[in-house]
């Protein structure tokens, strides 16, 4: 083994799931920077490390050093105490303070710092506002890395320190060893996985009652991101004595045990539920049938004649299917219109509109994102809002309207309803009054929500409401290319690859052996080709899709590449390896009620402070501001997977789509990606990937029971 000890330049990468690093330090007696790879998660620019391990040969990133013990302490050198203050480490200290305070107190910075805070006043440019913010970081952060060091010595990765810490605050060393598997329910990114870790490390046994119950727990949630309502028993038990490498028998004693206490819930025959599911599945169907057993005092009368009127204010005639569509919407308590791309939905809806206003109610519009909402405000030209904000949702994640103070309005009609889940539309139902009329607009045939559910096909298949479907392509749609392979895939049927210059619809075949090859294609596209050839903006108007977020053509590098050839400003902020520049096009990755920005939101940059470590996103108008530990709730969004795109339009979509992603590829998954293009759509890749995908018609089933229970 050997040794070596230096400071830290540069966090090039980070795996904040494993911890790996990838880590510059320039090391006493070595020319150049020095690369280091390990486990050191938590290593912060200008920290000096003590490292042990090897040297290495990488065929790719030549020479390095495998670490695999690292002790981190305080700099004691001029520079690296500036390097580690300027780092960002603590907020209201960047680059330019810390110099000047180096300058000032010399070895004894970080001395005075600890001891004599009050003192850092004699720095020229820092008053008394700046030293109160600089005295509780440093105390914050000296909490923070005793947090990181606990987790360390327990062998996990120390990045999700910030994270504890942001939930438990002082009590986060105390609770992690009181349970750490209540880790998993309570810090948004550690998952269960990681709870063991530390659980092992702490000595709790393996067979024990804890970590069964947590198991169980966690394949259960596992089995919900994957869509699924509920897991059949003999199902769950076998997964999660896999998992656990535990007596299929104990797990199954835990499990009867969970559902005697009524925290899991088991239903005939065998469908074992989180009580959240189980009580947003029943509600669902409960609210529905209440609405569709209400009268109707909002049945639009007249309305043949109101229809002829209509078509004299707006010059359109109506197909069959749109009339009854029309007709359907202004005359039932609940409905649902589905269909493709050009067969008039967005028509169809802004007539409904139209013929409830004419005849006096009021209409209330919602979508599930903000994007889906925009382009309903857009089409309609009344306000529609996310069912969030229409909610009025509050943190950490209840809702201002609910049952006992329901929403105010006469009909309610809610756009891309594929992209709802189990959870979020029980919510929305709990908030509807029985009096109210309900029409649900979206497309069947797109990828289900990403949460829990399959609630619109659960729907229209239950036959317990009225469905129009719109199948008929109108003529101004016929002639779009994009339109029209779209309904081809939908059909089963390969798309036409063969476009001309005059098209919207592009395929460029690749031979995919060199995926480096395929992602600099790719940045060729949406750098340099279509914006000259569109005059459009790269970042704002070009959206890459991609079937998977991992890979050399999966979103996280894509976005590395796209960043780099899109966006030179020098203005950033870094978290680890990731950096934020003014201008990058960024998603928000989790609900957050307190901010009222959602999961998919997307936004561009807009103003950073490296001296905090702090940046502002502009979504849509909306100025969202993240400080040091919020970072992690973005990513950024030059590429994005298709699953994410649900609900959103973009007027170009660039796509790479190859064999390398047969797990991936089914009809549903290209048809999306395909609808999310306004003008253009460019396919990168291999003809026999998109021919699989045609012919994969299956979807993931998912486990629900909404559609038998609307039947029933």
């Amino acid at each position: 083994m050997d040794n070596l000890r230096g400071v830290v330049e540069r966090v090039t990468y980070v795996n904040e799931e494993k911890g790996y690093s990838v880590i510059k330090a320039a090391c006493k007696g070595y020319a150049g920077l020095v690369t280091l790879v390990g486990n050191m998660a938590s290593v912060s620019v200008g920290a000096v490390v003590t490292v042990s391990g090897e040297w290495t040969l990488n065929s790719k990133y030549g020479r390095q050093f495998n670490v695999s013990s690292w002790e981190e302490s305080v700099p004691a050198s001029i520079y690296g105490i500036e390097k580690y203050l300027g780092s960002g480490l603590i907020k209201g200290v960047g680059p330019k303070f810390a110099k000047l305070i180096v300058k000032r107190f010399k070895e004894q910075t970080i001395d005075v710092i600890e001891a004599e805070p009050e003192r850092l006043i004699e720095v020229p440019g820092i008053g008394n506002k700046r030293v109160e913010m600089i005295k509780e970081a440093w105390a914050e952060q000296k909490e923070i890395k005793n947090v990181m060091l606990f987790l360390q010595d327990h062998g996990v990765s120390t990045a999700f320190g910030y994270r504890i810490f942001r939930e438990y605050g002082d009590e986060s060393i105390r609770m992690v060893k009181e349970n750490p598997y209540q880790l998993a329910d309570d810090v948004w990114g550690i998952g269960f996985r990681t709870a063991d870790r530390i659980a092992s490390s702490l000595g709790i046994e393996k067979e024990s009652y804890a970590r069964c119950r947590a198991g169980l727990k966690y394949m259960l949630n596992l089995q919900a991101t994957d869509g699924h309502c509920f897991v059949q028993f003999e199902e769950l038990v076998k997964k999660s004595s896999e998992m656990l490498e535990i007596e299929a028998s104990k797990i199954s004693m835990t499990l009867d045990h969970l559902i005697k206490e009524g925290e899991l819930i088991r239903e005939p025959p065998d469908h074992i539920y989180l009580q959240p599911f189980f009580f947003a599945e029943n509600g669902v169907a409960r609210r529905i049938k209440a609405i569709l057993n209400t009268f109707n005092l909002n049945v639009v009368n007249g309305f043949d004649d109101l229809l002829e009127l209509l078509k004299k204010e707006t010059s359109i005639t109506y197909a069959q299917e749109q009339a009854e569509a029309i007709k359907q919407a202004v005359t039932s308590k609940f409905c649902v219109i589905t269909g493709g791309p050009g067969t008039g939905k967005t028509t169809t809806t802004k007539a409904i509109i139209r013929l409830y206003s004419l005849s006096g109610k009021t209409v209330l519009l919602a979508a599930p994102t903000g994007r889906a909402a925009k382009r309903l405000s857009e089409a309609s030209g009344m306000g529609a809002k996310t069912i969030h904000r229409l909610l009025e949702s509050k943190p950490p994640n209840s809702f201002g309207k609910n049952a006992d103070n329901p929403l105010h309005g006469d009909v309610l009609i809610v756009d891309e309803c594929s992209m709802i889940d189990i959870l979020l539309m029980y919510n929305l139902l709990k908030a509807i009054p029985d009096t109210m009329s309900v029409v649900l607009v979206g497309d069947a045939d797109q990828l289900p929500a990403i949460g829990a559910g399959n609630v619109l096909r659960d729907i229209i298949d239950s036959g317990a409401v009225p469905v129009v479907r719109l199948t008929q392509i109108f003529r101004q749609a016929r002639g779009s290319r994009i339109v029209t392979n779209a309904h081809l895939i939908n059909s089963g049927k390969m798309p036409d690859l063969v476009g001309g210059k005059q098209g919207d619809f592009f395929f460029m075949s690749m031979k995919t052996d060199d995926k480096a090859e395929l992602a600099d294609r790719i940045i060729e596209l949406c750098s340099k080709r279509l914006p000259k050839y569109y005059g459009v903006d790269p970042v704002t108007d070009i959206q890459v899709l991609t079937p998977m977020r991992r890979g050399e053509i999966g979103a996280d590098n894509l976005n590395a590449l796209l960043q780099r050839a899109l966006n030179p400003n020098t203005a950033a902020v870094r978290r680890g390896a990731a950096e934020y520049r003014v201008g990058d096009k960024v998603m928000q990755l989790k609900n957050n009620y307190e901010k009222d920005i959602y999961n998919g939101d997307i936004g561009v940059v807009n103003a950073v402070d490296p001296e905090s470590r702090s940046l502002s996103v502009n979504f849509d108008g909306s100025y969202v501001a993240y400080n040091a530990l919020e970072l992690d709730e973005l990513v950024l969004s030059y590429a994005i997977t298709i699953h994410k795109s649900q609900g959103g339009e973009f007027p170009i979509v660039v796509m790479p789509f190859c064999m390398s992603h047969y797990i991936m590829l089914r009809r549903n998954l290209l048809y999306t990606a395909v609808t999310r293009a306004k003008s253009t759509v460019v396919i990168v890749g291999e003809e026999q990937a998109i021919a699989v995908a045609v012919r994969n018609s299956g979807a993931d089933e998912r486990n629900t029971a909404l559609a038998e229970r609307l039947k029933k």
